[in-house]
């Protein structure tokens, strides 16, 4: 398999491309863990190749991936390049006409996981748009989507776009399908962006490729709770989590396969799921003390999710009845958390903009999408499929 970024080190492009990315001024947005397949910073060999960059742009957790999530990031410089460093994760989450005013184009290389929650797609779709008003060119570095792209295994809910935030900002469901590549296609197409844009694809994958199933891919981890291709397979559905009052699990070895609270009986928990028979998943009774976020240093009761089948599990569909087990077992304990919005954002809460369906937590906690056909979104398809890349 080779990535877009394999390409382009290798050369293999359209020679237009190579000659206009070799000879023009670039902006790159990355970071540290968009690697080649030789496990490789991408943009390492591009330097060593004599490439000109005149800025990076670094998304959520920054050029380094390593500042921890929410965390606002500041400028800096590239430690392999010595260029400036803009990040678009703190003060800005939008590029200045400034930093594009003396560049050519704009490669972006970032690792996806697949959810429509995940930051670095909307950051993306930040830079397109100020990119089409100063006459910037793109190129997208494509990467495998790591859950893979069977639109049939996507998952709603649309995203409501009164929602908006750096979580979501334009109608998606939450389990896309789709490359990053495909959705910077996407976007281009639906949403009127002006640009000069171009993918270079992934050579060798198909969509139905996985960071775990039939034939694996190497794990990167994209961002600093994202471990294992595991924990992003459940990431779609235990994010949600985010949204209520009790820990996923950052800050112990395996976030967001972990749901725990003071006021959870584990052994109560993991019985409720295992009678639920909810596909591809088994919990086991799992206790730890989250050292950040919701109930820092105490002790948490709860449940560890083992991925049993890759291919039946919903992550999305196992989030929303894992939330509604717990208010079953637990009557009222569960409670929605509530977070100042960040400037030009929607003030809806956190769980109805990670959900994008106002009134969320009421309607999960009631058991109202329980039903997996609550989530079905069969319009996705159609929707995309002049974008797609890949068969």
């Amino acid at each position: 398999m080779l990535l877009g970024i394999d390409r382009l080190i290798h050369r293999d492009v359209h020679p237009d491309l190579l000659s206009h990315l070799e000879s023009g001024r670039i902006g790159m947005l990355t970071n540290d863990l968009a690697l080649t397949s030789d496990l490789v910073r991408g943009r390492e060999p591009l330097a060593a190749a004599g490439w000109r960059f005149s800025m990076f742009f670094g998304p959520e957790h920054g050029l380094s991936g390593r500042a921890r999530e929410g965390e606002h990031v500041g400028d800096a410089s590239d430690p392999v390049t010595g260029a400036p460093v803009r990040s678009l994760y703190g003060a800005d989450v939008r590029p200045r006409s400034e930093d594009l005013a003396e560049l050519d184009v704009v490669v972006i290389d970032l690792p996806d996981v697949g959810a429509r929650f995940y930051t670095y797609i909307w950051t993306m779709s930040h830079m397109l748009e100020a990119c089409a008003d100063a006459g910037v060119a793109v190129v997208v570095l494509d990467r495998p989507n790591p859950l893979g792209g069977e639109l049939e295994k996507a998952e709603g809910p649309m995203l409501d776009e009164r929602a908006h935030s750096l979580v979501g900002r334009w109608p998606m469901p939450i389990r896309h399908g789709l490359t990053i590549g495909e959705i910077a296609r996407h976007w281009v197409r639906t949403r009127g962006i002006d640009l000069d844009l171009t993918v270079i694809e992934v050579h060798g994958w198909n969509r139905a490729d996985t960071a775990l199933g039939r034939r694996e891919l190497t794990w990167m981890p994209p961002s600093p709770n994202l471990p294992s291709a595991a924990t992003a397979l459940l990431y779609p559905g235990t994010c949600l989590a985010e949204g209520v009052n009790v820990s996923e699990g950052r800050s112990t070895a395996v976030p967001f396969r972990v749901i725990a609270a003071p006021f959870i009986d584990g052994e109560r928990f993991a019985a409720a799921i295992g009678a639920a028979a909810i596909p591809g998943i088994a919990a086991v009774p799992y206790g730890f003390t989250p050292l950040v976020r919701d109930h820092a240093g105490e002790a948490c009761e709860g449940v560890i999710l083992h991925v049993t089948d890759p291919h039946a599990l919903r992550p999305v569909r196992s989030g929303v009845r894992l939330l509604s087990l717990i208010e079953s077992i637990h009557p009222g304990e569960l409670e929605e958390r509530s977070l100042v919005p960040m400037p030009g954002e929607s003030d809806w809460s956190p769980l109805e903009k990670l959900f994008g369906v106002e009134g969320a937590f009421a309607q999960i906690i009631a058991g109202e999408w329980d039903d997996p056909t609550r989530l079905a979104v069969p319009e996705w398809r159609d929707s995309v499929t002049p974008d797609l890349l890949y068969t």
